[in-house]
């Protein structure tokens, strides 16, 4: 099956835009987004392990979608900060939460995404590893962003240990990583960045302009296709794909464009994003009234 869906749904700048303005009460964002997409991808979770009791309203809160998985990141503490090894006690706390998803059946993924600047020395390839090993009985996928780990070796290395490659578009410098369709296990992973060459590397460049970028139809079809071959490889059970370009509810549309190109069908949409993209979105979606998502 092939999920489509964004990174992340508490962004203040989707207001009136992914979400109507006029909210009811006891609105619910994840639920609201649960009724379009088959997943999204938990950011929250690279900043803090999540607790098991928030994990599991995570996905109560989904439940109206029975082919809803979320993918999740993995904590930082076993990615980007790598000055000091990491301890049991720790790998422990950043189980928690994933436990809990996977106890409800909503875990499809846990991604482990590594910084630019991890780059395939050493100390880089022993690292990851141990991480691998430490969270070995998770549906694992690895994003690195260094073209010093496209080699064939690296590629056959994950396969033996049943880990995903994540296939990524992101702005392309000397030594980026360029687009791919590589399965190297059962799950596979597609992660559309945005390609804002302007403010990607640009000091003092927040998250908001490094990843405010909105796809165009061409630009997506290369992805399509790529995504096909990831579903025609006979090698992956699952694939997901996951537009990180948040900013202004960008991702979410381009989300939409993706699942309908990817189908060749519309896709419901809603009603405030389909007004904010029309031009973009036109012919893909179908707009849905504003019937609203309510706490479970």
């Amino acid at each position: 099956m092939i999920r489509v869906g964004p990174a992340g749904w508490s962004y203040p700048d989707w207001e009136g835009i992914v979400y109507p303005a006029d909210k009811p009460r006891g609105f619910d964002p994840l639920q609201y987004l649960a009724r379009f997409f088959d997943t999204i991808e938990i950011n929250s979770t690279f900043y803090r392990p999540a607790r098991p009791d928030v994990a599991r309203r995570w996905a109560r809160r989904v439940a109206e979608n029975e082919h809803f998985k979320f993918t999740a990141k993995l904590w930082q503490r076993f990615t980007h900060q790598r000055d000091a090894a990491w301890s049991s006690d720790e790998v422990d706390l950043a189980r928690e939460g994933l436990d809990a998803l996977a106890d409800e059946g909503r875990l499809g993924a846990v991604l482990i995404q590594f910084p630019w600047s991890f780059k395939a020395v050493e100390a880089s390839q022993e690292w990851l590893a141990d991480v691998l090993g430490a969270f070995a009985d998770y549906p694992l996928v690895v994003e690195v962003r260094h073209a010093s780990w496209n080699q064939p070796r690296f590629y056959e290395w994950l396969a033996e240990r049943g880990s995903g490659f994540v296939n990524i578009d992101q702005p392309l410098f000397g030594r980026s990583i360029e687009p791919s369709s590589r399965a190297t296990g059962r799950v596979g992973y597609v992660r559309l960045h945005g390609r804002n060459y302007e403010d990607w590397f640009r000091e003092g460049a927040g998250r908001d302009a490094r990843y405010d970028y909105l796809y165009d139809r061409e630009e997506l079809e290369s992805w399509v296709e790529r995504t096909r071959e990831l579903e025609r490889s006979g090698y992956v059970e699952d694939v997901y794909v996951v537009t990180n370009n948040h900013f202004r509810g960008q991702a979410p549309a381009n989300a939409l464009m993706m699942a309908a190109m990817i189908s060749g069908e519309p896709r419901k949409a809603p009603a405030s994003l389909a007004a904010a993209f029309g031009e973009t979105l036109e012919g893909l979606v179908e707009v849905e009234g504003e019937a609203q998502g309510r706490l479970l």
